[in-house]
């Protein structure tokens, strides 16, 4: 799994060189925020299921159409499938935070994922959507400190850029 870490080892090996003083102030400034990371990670463990079901119905508020026969939750099979993804996305932004890069969003998220929802007919906008208002209904101190709000929030703005 892709972490700054092993992107910085990666590279380094790869040019057959040690690791520059900019790639160790690299990885030194990712353990720095690791603390931040896994509080984010472990308050978004934690709350989990509300935190799923609040940007799943944040989704259909504001896409009510997609319940409407022939769209992508006419049944409560499909309303389930998107509870499912969203919690998927969630899971891997976790993942990713515990890691401390990109690399679980890359591999397991963003690869594919546009081209699966035009494949599927499945409206890409609504996850954007479901991602955005978890973003936006983070209050700081209230939920994490503001130094965990700022890694979980450029989580969450990475998908939400992938899938733009």
């Amino acid at each position: 799994m892709k972490s700054v870490i092993t992107t910085t080892i990666s590279a380094a090996d790869a040019a057959g060189r040690f690791p520059s003083s900019s790639d160790l102030e690299s990885v030194q400034g990712n353990i720095q925020r690791s603390a931040a990371r896994l509080e984010a990670a472990e308050n978004l463990s934690g709350n989990h299921e509300a935190i799923v079901k609040e940007a799943g119905d944040a989704c259909f508020t504001k896409y009510p159409y997609l319940k409407n026969s022939g769209e992508a939750g006419d049944s409560q099979e499909k309303i389930n499938k998107c509870y499912r993804d969203i919690d998927h996305y969630m899971r891997i932004i976790n993942y990713a935070l515990v890691v401390g890069g990109t690399g679980p969003l890359d591999e397991w998220v963003i690869a594919g994922a546009r081209e699966v929802y035009r494949a599927l007919n499945l409206p890409g906008g609504a996850y954007v959507a479901s991602l955005e208002f978890t973003r936006d209904r983070l209050c700081v101190p209230r939920d994490m400190s503001a130094q965990a709000g700022v890694e979980f929030e450029a989580a969450l703005d990475y998908v939400i850029n992938s899938f733009s």
